[in-house]
């Protein structure tokens, strides 16, 4: 079996040029190389890019999962691309053998879906909240999970074809969860794997404004999207308890209620509650969709 091609998508709002460029000379070092590299200028005009690379200037910020729908859009048109690497456009993949890597994962498993990479700052440390299990301590334990990282990562395009693709209402926030729960649900893998690192900068997820209120509103619709119906307010009810034990800030207190409760008035169809097959399949890789 050939190994697959890889198209790369990367979003930007125009505030990272230089980051941007080395990324892009990042992804053009790799071994073996990309098919198609899409950059989507999210509601602010694209800075010059490499020759070959395709642009492409949307009007308005679509937030994160409608700005991948269009750069997966473009990859499309082309018809070349097995596998969807997206990028966050501050990070850097430090290794030139990422692709190959990844692709040989999905040369030997046709039901190998998402490969999440390890987020990485500039001296190796990766932060708690991007090792993709409970039992975080250690992120250099890998293998398969039940979501992965926005940051870096690998998407079967079969994969996409059967599920669709990112929840366009989410706009920011809880988009991999929904994308990974649909996976497991038709039977995909999901697979965390260190070893293909993406060098990022240590960041706190409360610097963007809207943190707080899409958090909380996302996760309403992701219960309310995905879990059978007496899961939801068992996972609703766990994700209240630790926001309240962990968050320190008022406002920040505040965003989040009135997020929940967006949620909880607002639909965002279509609902597929999962089998409770694969609930079972998610405790069993440590992860239940309870919390």
């Amino acid at each position: 079996m050939r190994n697959p091609r890889v198209g790369v998508a990367i979003l930007t709002m125009g505030t990272r040029p230089a980051e941007l460029a080395d990324l892009l000379a990042s992804v053009a070092r790799q071994d073996t190389p990309a098919a198609r590299v899409v950059v989507v200028g999210n509601g602010s005009p694209l800075p010059p890019l490499p020759e070959g690379v395709i642009g492409v200037d949307l009007p308005d910020n679509l937030g994160v999962a409608g700005g991948r729908n269009v750069a997966l859009a473009r990859l499309r048109e082309f018809g070349d691309v097995d596998v969807v690497v997206d990028l966050d456009d501050d990070g850097l993949l430090i290794s030139s053998d990422v692709f190959t890597r990844l692709t040989t994962l999905y040369a030997s498993d046709e039901r190998l879906g998402v490969v999440g990479f390890r987020i990485a700052d500039e001296h190796g440390r990766t932060q708690r909240r991007h090792v993709p299990r409970l039992r975080a301590a250690d992120p250099m334990r890998g293998g398969p999970v039940t979501t992965f990282l926005g940051g870096g990562h690998g998407l079967a395009m079969r994969m996409l074809d059967q599920i669709g693709g990112w929840p366009d209402p989410f706009f920011y926030a809880h988009e991999e969860t929904d994308l990974a729960w649909r996976a497991l649900d038709a039977g995909w893998k999901v697979l965390y794997t260190p070893e293909l690192v993406l060098q990022h900068p240590w960041t706190s997820p409360t610097r963007h404004a809207v943190f707080h209120r899409m958090v909380a509103r996302n996760r309403v619709w992701l219960a309310k999207r995905h879990l059978p119906a007496p899961l939801i307010p068992v996972y609703l009810g766990v994700w209240t308890l630790v926001t309240v034990a962990r968050t320190r800030s008022v406002r920040g207190m505040r965003a989040w209620f009135g997020g929940f409760a967006e949620g909880l008035r607002t639909s965002c169809p279509p609902r597929r509650p999962m089998r409770w097959s694969t609930v079972w399949r998610m405790t069993r890789l440590g992860r239940p969709p309870i919390v």
